[in-house]
């Protein structure tokens, strides 16, 4: 009697012992209230896009209001800024570019984040080419008739999203490579700076392919030529930069996934394999492929390995061009 007593106390108090290991899985009632993701940039752009589109496949699936944030200014900075100072919890996301997690440590004197240590990455998300579009008013029809008339004419202005974009880059490494005079001007997003390109008060812009191809095809802007190394499944009739007279010429922008620093890991991989899902589902992939996105959908540890090397490209770029934040 006393043994099977000793035996039923020995298997209750291994229960008792286990259940708080169990309880206490950070991802095992994960998402449980409202979440957020911030985006860095004004509606209607590429990070806007993709963080709409993960904001209401998380929701359909986990059943949690997800609502997205548009906190522009400085680059970037100001939104990844947000991010970076949350609570380690997962609750805040945010849709990472080019810009802020490559580009800006090099650009910006002074930084209110660490691009690599402030930051949990959770997947690359997606890459796009630049765009190189003019006004209709300008007589280049092609690449190296606009290269030729900006000798010849002098100084020209490209307009960009922001210091530290890959817009701006783009023109800086164009710029750089070619010999032309170009001024830039910065806006506060893309929702500034078109305007300006549609009435020609400024002559060009290096756009995120989903932003400019939809004015391409309606015939108010002329597209020059694709950043990407290839030609773009979207818009195959637009020929590479590199193929027209400038080897090499590749500034591809890219978005990824991150969370604020000291999130668990096992959240960090709920929300990676659901970002997985979510890019691999064909209806969400063949959405962004049709604007010029090309969904990835990386590991944590892929995303980090990417990141580095972009860092390097982009600081000898910045630092080349001598290319500053206005």
């Amino acid at each position: 009697m006393l043994s099977k007593l000793a035996a039923s106390f020995t298997l209750a108090f291994a229960a008792v012992a286990a259940a708080p290991a169990f309880a206490q899985s950070p991802a095992q009632n994960f998402p449980n209230k409202p979440m957020r993701i911030i985006v860095t940039f004004t509606p209607g752009g590429a990070p806007d896009i993709l963080g709409r589109l993960l904001a209401d496949r998380m929701q359909a699936a986990w059943g949690q209001p997800v609502i997205v944030e548009n906190k522009p200014g400085a680059g970037g900075n100001i939104g990844a800024d947000v991010a970076a100072k949350a609570a380690p919890d997962g609750y805040t996301l945010l849709v990472g570019t080019v810009g802020t997690h490559a580009i800006n440590g090099a650009l910006y004197e002074k930084m209110p984040y660490d691009m690599v240590k402030d930051f949990s990455p959770i997947s690359l998300l997606a890459t796009t080419p630049n765009m190189l579009v003019v006004h209709n008013s300008v007589p280049a029809k092609n690449l190296q008739e606009f290269i030729a008339l900006g000798k010849k004419e002098g100084k020209m202005t490209f307009a960009s999203s922001g210091s530290g974009t890959s817009i701006h880059v783009s023109g800086e490494l164009f710029k750089t490579q070619t010999g032309i005079d170009m001024q830039h001007i910065p806006y506060k997003g893309r929702a500034s700076a078109i305007p300006d390109l549609l009435g020609g008060r400024v002559t060009m812009m290096f756009d995120n392919m989903p932003s400019s191809l939809p004015l391409v095809r309606e015939g108010k802007l002329r597209a020059l030529g694709v950043t990407s190394a290839k030609r773009s499944p979207a818009a195959p009739d637009i020929p590479t930069i590199a193929e027209q007279g400038l080897p090499g010429f590749e500034a591809v922008s890219w978005f990824a996934l991150f969370t604020s620093p000291g999130v668990p890991k096992p959240i960090v991989d709920k929300l990676q394999a659901e970002v997985q899902k979510i890019l691999k589902s064909p209806e969400a992939s063949k959405k962004l492929l049709d604007i010029g996105l090309e969904p990835v959908g990386s590991s944590a540890e892929e995303l980090v390995t990417y990141q580095r090397a972009e860092i390097a490209k982009w600081s000898k770029v910045v630092k080349d061009s001598g290319a500053k934040a206005e």
